[in-house]
Order: C-alpha cells, then sequence, then structure tokens
C-alpha cells in the first residue's frame, strides 16, 4: 500500500500575467516548482495520487488573462484530474477516480434543486479548493463526489483526466439544451479540445444531424466525432457563415429552424457564429468562455422565439454516464488525449496559448 506522503510537489502559478494600464505592457506570468506541506484529512476527505491533469483553456484565461481565480496566488491550477486515492477514508483507498471539476456543497437550495453544477459554494480544483490543483503529484479533495472506475479496461488511468472536465461539460451541456433524439445539433470549435467531446456525446445521445463548424483545415477529422456536414470558418465573417449553413440545409432538404447551437470554442468570432445561426425555436448554448463584450439585438429572441443559455461545469452524478461513454468506445479516449510529462508545463501552456493542438493535452507526473 502507497504511504501517505509529507509533500506535495507542484507546480504553482505564482503570478498570472498583469496588464499595466499605463504602459500597455503586459507582465508575463510565473509558473514555479515548489513544495507544500500535505494538510490533515478530515472526515470525508481523500488523499489522491494524480495519474494525470488536463490543461484546459480556464487554467489559460486564469494565466494569461488575469481572469480571477477564488483562491489567491500562489496557487496550483489544474481541474481535469484523475488518480489512486492513498489516503482517507478507508472505504477509498486504493481505488482510480475521476476527480469532479466542480464539487457542490450538497447544501444549498442550488444544489437541493438540481443545480449543483451551479453551486456558488462550490469547490473548484485550481480555483476555490484552497491552494491545490492538479499539476502536482498528490491533491487532497472531498471524497463524497469522487467518480469510481472500477475497470478501466485497457485504458491506461491517465486518460481519464480528461473526462473531469472537456468529456463531462458537453454532457452537462446537452442536458441543459434539453438535447433529444433526432434533435439537429450545430457543434462551434467541434475540432477543439472540448468540440470532440461535444460531437461524440451528441451522436450517442441520438441527435439526428450533426453540423461541426471550426477554423481548421482538417475538417474531414470531425466527420469521425460526430459530424454529418462540416462549414470551415477560415477568412469568413459570422455573416457569410450563416449563408453557407442555410445552403447546406438547402441542398440537403433540413429546416433552417430549429437548431441546437453549441458554442464550445470560447472565441468572439465563434460566439458571433453561433447568434448569427439563431433562428426559429433555436437555441443556443454558450458552452465556452472569453472576456470579451458582444452586442446583439436580443430582441430577435423574442421574434423567433429562441433561446441563449450558458452552461457551467458538470453534476458529479453525472460523470459514470459519461465514464461508460468512453469504456464502450463511444467516447474513443486515447486517440483524444495526447500525454505529456508534467515537467513540460511552461512550454505546454505557451503552446496552448498560441495555437491549440488538435488532441486534449493531459500532464503526468515527473517530479
Amino acid at each position: 500500500m502507497t504511504l501517505k506522503p509529507e509533500i506535495i510537489q507542484t507546480w504553482q502559478m505564482v503570478r498570472p500575467a498583469v496588464f499595466n494600464r499605463e504602459t500597455k505592457e503586459t507582465i508575463p506570468g510565473r509558473l514555479e516548482k515548489t513544495e507544500i506541506p500535505v494538510p490533515e484529512l478530515n472526515s470525508g476527505e481523500v488523499l489522491v495520487k494524480v495519474a494525470g491533469c488536463g490543461v484546459c483553456h480556464t487554467d489559460l484565461s486564469y494565466f494569461y488573462e488575469g481572469t480571477p481565480t477564488v483562491s489567491q496566488p500562489p496557487l496550483t491550477l489544474g481541474h481535469e484530474i484523475s488518480g489512486t486515492v492513498v489516503a482517507g477514508d478507508d472505504s477509498w483507498i486504493g481505488k482510480d477516480v475521476i476527480i469532479p471539476a466542480v464539487m457542490p456543497c450538497r447544501k444549498c437550495i442550488l444544489c437541493k434543486t438540481g443545480h449543483g453544477n451551479r453551486c456558488l459554494a462550490q469547490k473548484m480544483p485550481g480555483n476555490s479548493l484552497g491552494i491545490y490543483g492538479g499539476f502536482s503529484d498528490y491533491i487532497p479533495v472531498p471524497s463524497v463526489d469522487l467518480c469510481m472506475i472500477e475497470d478501466s479496461g485497457d485504458i491506461p488511468l491517465p486518460y481519464f483526466a480528461a473526462l473531469a472536465d472537456a468529456g463531462t461539460t458537453p454532457y452537462q451541456a446537452a442536458r441543459r439544451a434539453d438535447l433529444q433524439y433526432g434533435d439537429r445539433v450545430v457543434i462551434i470549435g467541434i475540432r477543439g479540445g472540448v468540440g470532440k467531446f461535444m460531437g461524440l456525446i451528441a451522436s450517442a445521445l441520438g441527435a439526428g444531424t450533426v453540423i461541426g463548424i471550426d477554423i481548421k483545415d482538417d475538417l474531414e477529422d470531425a466527420l469521425e466525432m460526430g459530424a454529418d456536414y462540416v462549414i470551415n470558418t477560415r477568412e469568413k465573417d459570422a455573416k457569410t457563415i450563416s449563408k453557407e449553413f442555410k445552403e447546406l440545409c438547402k441542398s440537403n432538404n433540413l429546416p433552417t429552424h430549429g437548431w441546437k447551437i453549441f458554442e464550445v470554442s470560447g472565441s468572439l468570432p465563434g460566439q458571433n457564429i453561433g447568434l448569427s445561426l439563431i433562428s426559429f425555436l433555436s437555441t443556443l448554448i454558450v458552452v465556452g468562455y472569453n472576456n470579451q463584450k458582444i452586442e446583439y439585438s436580443i430582441s430577435r429572441l423574442m421574434a423567433f422565439e429562441a433561446e441563449i443559455k450558458g452552461t457551467w461545469g458538470c453534476l458529479p452524478e453525472y460523470y459514470p454516464i459519461v465514464l461508460e461513454m468512453a469504456l464502450s468506445g463511444k467516447i474513443p479516449l486515447t486517440e483524444l488525449v495526447d500525454l505529456r510529462p508534467m515537467s513540460s508545463i511552461v512550454e505546454t501552456f505557451e503552446e496552448n496559448h498560441k495555437n491549440p493542438p488538435a488532441k486534449r493535452i493531459v500532464l503526468t507526473p515527473d517530479f
């Protein structure tokens, strides 16, 4: 049995990037390898030996864009985590687990009415779980919401880290959209780290038609991620994309109304495209995040009887459903994830910030 360690080795965000309004210069953020004590575990808490931690756009927004974290730096980022319980509640020791990216308090009115994913007292590794995050070799977490992996088959444990956010957030988004069998779906950013999972999950849930939209050139791959048709956005504005969408619908005898549109790119152009596609009885689900402002005539929602909905994280009770999708092959995890050593975190952050790779990157501890 693994003995409880005395220290946690970790990569902390010592300082996020800071923009100086007077000089118009940006002071770069700084990541630093360090050691922190293992805290005393209270009842209902466990210590997890990290197998892998995914790199999410949210981590990059904290580090590069100054998006505030609940716990102030220095703290460890990272909220897509898989690992093995090594200390704490006896019933969990030795179990392989996925740690939910957001863990609700289970006591407030939001939790009690089915909205625990947006619980205002939720704990999120790398943000509001004290100084603790996934870019470490160990992490202390509550045990109540852990998702146990009873039999991982031939999938190595680090790959399951991607399900903690990139895989489960799309499932929550589908629930938020009330996605039904036969629904028509648009996914903006389908070739991104979350977009691929969104396509696969929409397909697994029985979407009748899926149109994938992305700026990347190799969109044929999207046809293997649940898409029936693809639209490339390179060097096109939202108006042009909207026109191309309508032409695609017409040529394939599809209506232009009633689509469920998932914006997962978290980019301003992607959000503009999503808004341009809203028509009669449409629903736009905002999955991706950016902090830029956008203009839209909300009276169109009245005229179209359309909706715009936000979605955040995923309820822990949905994790086993998404896990089963991965174990059954509906989500081909090993094809979607790129494993790298955690010592490459600085270079990996920079790469993801400048030119996000096709696969979700999961960092494995190598301290």
